[in-house]
């Protein structure tokens, strides 16, 4: 029988209470959480309580000083990752650290070094890739239904959506707005249809007059409007080593007729518009024998919650001893392409994408 791994949670706000608590008390045999951590103590406290949380700290080290603790998921503010998770690397804990993996690249390449250097699994919390759609799509694609895909369009678009609550208009504590917060999902999420191909360079603009604005509605509740320091909308072009290109695009705030949550990929064989959740998340455009069709899947694996199974795959390369399922790579790679897109917002250029480290 496999090892019963043992939690501990750094960080115990809305991300950790709605997916990260719930996908590990979903594998009860396979891991326990034994310690609660927050810099505000009654919410570290409540949490502990309402979940049977044996221990609590306002100081992480503590968790990282328990000789029984395995494994951590750390779920606090962008600007709390790198340190957390260098420290748990190094204290021979395996980490889940919530996405985008860092403030910047910089940031990233540190804990990618501590991850190699300790052999614990870093894994970066990106879940849309353990929904049904993706497991689709990824047997599809590699069977060769799609061809070589060549061109891809990510949306992230929100109409009205900025979060009222959280930090998520801080760009010191959050590192930038829609392209980092939602952005990152729809990103990884299509680079993973893609295989994850090596980008070069990329292209971009980003906007914030709409996020100013008092005199807007937003779904998303009340935020003060002279504290919002992030872009409401980004606009990138990445190329990539092997010839193909994506569009991306994010945004809290955007004058469009609805919310966008997908991506549309082009190959040689067939196209595809791709959503993670809802009713026929998937379209197919193809041809056979000089007949165009467009092709909708029903046989799409049933995944009731993705970060549900996000958190089983961890659980489970700890005890069999796998790679990371999302490896920190794979966030460097994300966060690299931030960097270059909001450094060419503000250049005017094209800017190289730099995936040393």
């Amino acid at each position: 029988m496999a090892k019963k791994i043992k939690v501990g949670l750094i960080g115990t706000g809305g991300i950790a209470r709605g997916c990260h608590i719930p996908g590990y008390q979903s594998i009860p045999d396979d891991c326990e959480i034994i310690w609660a951590c927050d810099v505000n103590e009654e919410l570290a406290k409540s949490t502990a309580k309402e979940h049977g949380i044996k221990k609590v700290t306002t100081d992480y080290h503590d968790l990282l000083n328990d000789p029984e603790l395995d494994a951590v998921s750390i779920t606090t503010p962008n600007k709390y990752h790198k340190q957390p998770t260098i420290d748990a690397l190094n204290a021979g804990k395996h980490v889940l650290c919530e996405k985008p993996l860092a403030m910047n690249a910089a940031e990233c390449r540190e804990m990618c070094r501590a991850a190699k250097d300790s052999g614990k699994i870093l894994q970066v919390a990106l879940q849309m890739r353990f929904g049904g759609p993706a497991r689709f799509m990824q047997d599809y694609i590699n069977h060769g239904g799609m061809g070589d895909i060549y061109y891809a369009r990510a949306q992230a678009l929100r109409r009205r959506g900025v979060p009222g609550w959280g930090v998520f208009i801080d760009k010191e504590q959050q590192g930038g707005g829609p392209l980092i917060d939602i952005g990152v999902h729809i990103l990884d999420f299509t680079l993973f249809l893609m295989g994850y191909p090596k980008p070069v360079s990329a292209s971009g603009r980003c906007w914030d007059t709409l996020g100013k604005n008092p005199d807007l509605f937003n779904f998303l509740g009340d935020y003060d409007r002279s504290k919002f320091t992030v872009e409401d909308m980004a606009v990138g072009f990445i190329r990539f080593e092997d010839g193909q290109v994506m569009v991306l695009e994010s945004s809290f705030m955007a004058n469009v007729e609805r919310e966008f949550f997908q991506t549309t990929l082009m190959g040689t064989e067939s196209g595809a518009t791709v959503r993670a959740s809802g009713e026929e998340p998937i379209k197919i455009f193809t041809e056979k024998n000089q007949q165009l069709m467009d092709v909708t899947p029903r046989n799409i694996p049933e995944v009731k919650s993705s970060h549900t199974a996000e958190i089983q795959a961890f659980v489970k390369a700890i005890q069999n001893g796998d790679p990371s399922p999302v490896p920190g790579e794979q966030g460097l790679i994300l966060n690299a392409i931030f960097d270059a897109l909001y450094k060419s917002s503000d250049t005017g250029k094209e800017e190289p994408i730099d995936l040393s480290y």
